[in-house]
């Protein structure tokens, strides 16, 4: 009878420990931002998020008061 893929050599680490020792050796891998960077890429994306927020503010704000013009001039007839 063959040996299955999955069985357990002796002394062989079980999956969930070796997946924690891969993620370590993955994770000092890594070049962590400086303080500075992180600021800065903060301010960044807070500026992308704020500026989007405004123009869909205003392209709703065109588009709604299109849309009120059509349907008062719609019951006006």
């Amino acid at each position: 009878m063959a040996k299955s893929k999955t069985e357990k050599k002796p002394g062989q680490p079980n999956a969930v420990m070796r997946y924690f020792r891969e993620t370590r050796g993955e994770i000092r891998k890594v070049t962590w931002p400086t303080r500075q960077e992180s600021w800065r890429l903060t301010a960044i994306v807070l500026g992308v998020t704020i500026a989007t927020a405004i123009f869909l503010w205003l392209f709703d704000l065109i588009f709604s008061g299109g849309i009120q013009f059509l349907i008062e001039r719609m019951i006006g007839l």
